[in-house]
């Protein structure tokens, strides 16, 4: 394997913090009161980011705020149809306003979190940039450039691969083709970081990028041929020995 000279990384989950987001979003509605499961919760997070994918031309002017304020809505908006029984029942009683006060509650404690997330990434990610060209490939809503430049972190990426600006999603290899090909790098000098191995590491592994896996959970310690490197938090990118 030759020499690393290019980083390429996922963005939600990986950079925002150690967690998918569904957890994340999952946490900020236990931390206003609002009791949900993963299972519950896990379709009004898919109705939402299907609708985000599918609304580019409008989310594309987002910062993160208002991108989370957009997501949590439509969340709120399949629960109150399709969620528990008695969420369904909360969220009916509440009326316009009180369903507005969550879901600004519920957006302020996952920009928190998150923001809180990139400005530890910010630490981790500038020493490196004078030793590798970065990118960042991430399945996104199109406005990821506005998120990174928010977070002061935009400068360290001479690309990104948003998939809703390129039409391209993970674990399709054109994804990570786009950002090589802008970085002007072969995949055999590239290495991959991110927080999934079907979407992250293994589509990158195929390509011929070395793969480092973002893992926090007890399964980190099971073996898998799509990470040649497995990391439980994005400090250790900057001790890995190319």
């Amino acid at each position: 394997m030759g020499t690393i000279s290019a980083l390429l990384f996922d963005f939600g989950g990986t950079l925002d913090g150690p967690a998918h987001w569904l957890d994340r979003f999952l946490g900020s509605y236990s931390a206003v009161g609002v009791e949900i499961t993963r299972a519950e919760l896990d379709p009004a997070f898919d109705h939402a980011t299907r609708i985000g994918y599918g609304a580019t031309r409008v989310v594309a002017r987002f910062g993160l705020t208002d991108l989370v304020r957009f997501l949590v809505g439509h969340q709120f908006e399949y629960l109150r149809k399709s969620g528990p029984d008695q969420l369904r029942a909360r969220l009916d009683d509440s009326g316009a306003a009180g369903r507005h006060r969550l879901v600004e509650a519920v957006t302020n404690s996952f920009v928190r979190e998150t923001s809180a997330g990139l400005a530890h990434s910010r630490k981790v990610i500038g020493p490196l940039h004078s030793r590798f060209k970065m990118a960042i490939v991430s399945n996104f809503y199109g406005n990821l450039d506005r998120v990174l430049g928010e977070a002061k972190l935009d400068r360290f990426f001479a690309t990104v691969a948003d998939s809703s600006r390129i039409g391209i999603f993970k674990p399709a290899p054109g994804i990570f083709e786009d950002a090589l090909k802008k970085l002007q790098c072969a995949p055999q000098s590239a290495a991959m970081i991110g927080d999934s191995l079907s979407k992250d590491c293994a589509p990158a592994h195929i390509l011929g990028m070395r793969t480092v896996w973002l893992c926090t959970e007890p399964r980190c310690g099971e073996d898998s041929a799509a990470a040649d490197v497995t990391i439980r938090s994005i400090d250790e990118v900057a001790q890995l020995q190319w």
